[in-house]
């Protein structure tokens, strides 16, 4: 700060008039074809310098300026050291902080093989990266497809990351034509992708897992019928068991009058049944 208010007098040290010097910074991170650091030096609203991560070097935007660099080349000196190493290395170590903290760093992306039933297609979701800046979809034989796949939307999660998923229907491939396929995840800013190979041991589904349950209108009355008849039946041949032990049981006739009383209460007693 001192150097650059030396550097305001030294241009107009002769004149009374008030001037401003500012200096917009900018800082990102992932972002496709646009430098991770930017600085733009503006004097009384004027452009005066430029410096980013893709040219590696101040530019002096007005001719006064590139007069100053050449007559004192310390000048030149001291904004690239602020640009590249100072302001370049602060900014580049906060924005990873931030992310750290966040858990934003688009490094730990969860890509998995999802699958509802046997007949549904097989999901190919990604979820937990950032920046929403990525690019999914399915290969076979190592090109890129688009025949029975069905690209969803990037979605966010609630700490602020991100989800998607790619549909590809396989009604039509033999089994023995999955390990042709493959998933590819791309994160804009991260060189390595993701690639997850179609294969039904790594699928992850519920089915065979969830209980089944049947509505009584759906149960087949045959089953039941039979089963009522078969009860029915048991009952009766039970009924039927006790009442034969209950009445022969201590009961033998000892003579024959002993014999024709005994007869003559069975009469009765089936009589009665």
């Amino acid at each position: 700060m001192k150097k650059s208010l030396l550097f305001l007098l030294f241009c107009h040290v002769s004149s009374p008039v008030k001037h401003t010097l500012k200096y917009f910074i900018t800082a990102s991170s992932g972002v496709p074809n646009f430098p991770e650091f930017v600085g733009v030096g503006v004097f009384d609203e004027i452009l005066v310098g430029y410096c980013d991560t893709n040219i590696m070097k101040v530019e002096p935007k007005q001719d006064w300026m590139k007069k100053l660099f050449e007559n004192d080349p310390q000048h030149l000196e001291w904004h690239n050291g602020e640009c590249f190493e100072n302001l370049h290395n602060f900014f580049k170590a906060t924005i990873y902080g931030l992310k750290q903290r966040f858990n934003q760093t688009g490094e730990h992306p969860s890509v998995s093989l999802l699958q509802k039933s046997p007949s549904s297609p097989v999901s190919c979701h990604a979820t937990g990266f950032y920046p929403d800046r990525a690019m999914m979809f399915w290969r076979k034989d190592g090109e890129e497809i688009h025949e029975d796949v069905d690209h969803g939307e990037i979605l966010p999660n609630h700490d602020g990351s991100f989800q998607m998923s790619v549909d590809l229907n396989l009604s039509s491939v033999p089994p023995e034509d999955w390990r042709r396929y493959d998933c590819v995840f791309h994160l804009s800013g991260v060189k390595d992708d993701i690639v997850t190979k179609l294969d039904k041991a790594v699928i992850r589904t519920n089915w065979g897992k969830t209980s089944i349950r049947v509505a009584p209108s759906e149960v087949p009355a045959g089953p039941v019928v039979g089963v009522v008849v078969g009860l029915l039946l048991l009952t009766l041949c039970i009924t039927g068991l006790f009442i034969w032990r209950r009445n022969n049981n201590g009961f033998s006739p000892a003579n024959s009058s002993d014999s024709s009383s005994s007869q003559t209460s069975s009469v009765k007693h089936a009589a009665l049944i």
